[in-house]
């Protein structure tokens, strides 16, 4: 998914300002990265930068961030801070992107299906990792990972190994763990 962001540019830095900041409805963030670019400290609407975290592919959306209307950078959201009691955005970080250059992202894992062996042997579905970390091109990033369980029956299991066959990117993360696994009921 693509979203574009607008972004003013500041001058000033500061606890002070970035209060002032926040009372007029937006919020500080600075933008890294590039191989030649300084980093810029910039302000956005957190409406608009809360609705594309919460978005399916969340902090691996790809966001055309135009800074005073002028070009626009292909970035990612790094980090983000948040108020701790009321959960509103107070700051957030963006990496500038070379959409030729693999980057490492974590993505989350969805099972599809009601698994055999949980219907008909009474087995119970185990779900130990609901994320993993990738490599893939900025261009090639999966919103999730799914995987069908409906043909599993007890002791079957699905490592990520057998994801990564055949697909775009490269586990960063070991490619033996465990994902998804059906086991006996205990008693």
């Amino acid at each position: 998914m693509d979203a574009t962001l607008e972004a003013v540019k500041r001058e000033t830095r500061g606890k002070n300002e970035a209060r002032r900041l926040r009372v007029a409805g937006r919020i500080p963030a600075v933008v890294y990265g590039g191989t030649d670019k300084e980093p810029l400290a910039v302000s956005v609407d957190p409406k608009i930068l809360s609705r594309i975290l919460h978005s399916d592919t969340g902090v691996n959306t790809l966001i055309d961030l135009k800074v005073d209307g002028g070009a626009s950078d292909r970035v990612l959201v790094k980090d983000f801070l948040l108020d701790p009691i009321h959960h509103r955005l107070l700051h957030a970080d963006f990496y500038r992107l070379a959409l030729d250059k693999k980057i490492t992202v974590t993505v989350s894992i969805h099972v599809k299906g009601e698994a055999k062996g949980v219907k008909l042997q009474g087995g119970v579905l185990d779900f130990p990792n609901r994320d993993v970390e990738i490599e893939v091109l900025p261009t090639e990033i999966p919103e999730h990972i799914e995987i069908d369980v409906t043909e599993m029956m007890i002791g079957d299991g699905v490592r990520l190994k057998d994801l990564a066959e055949g697909a775009r990117w490269t586990p960063v993360s070991d490619p033996d763990t465990l994902l998804v696994h059906v086991v006996p009921p205990r008693t």
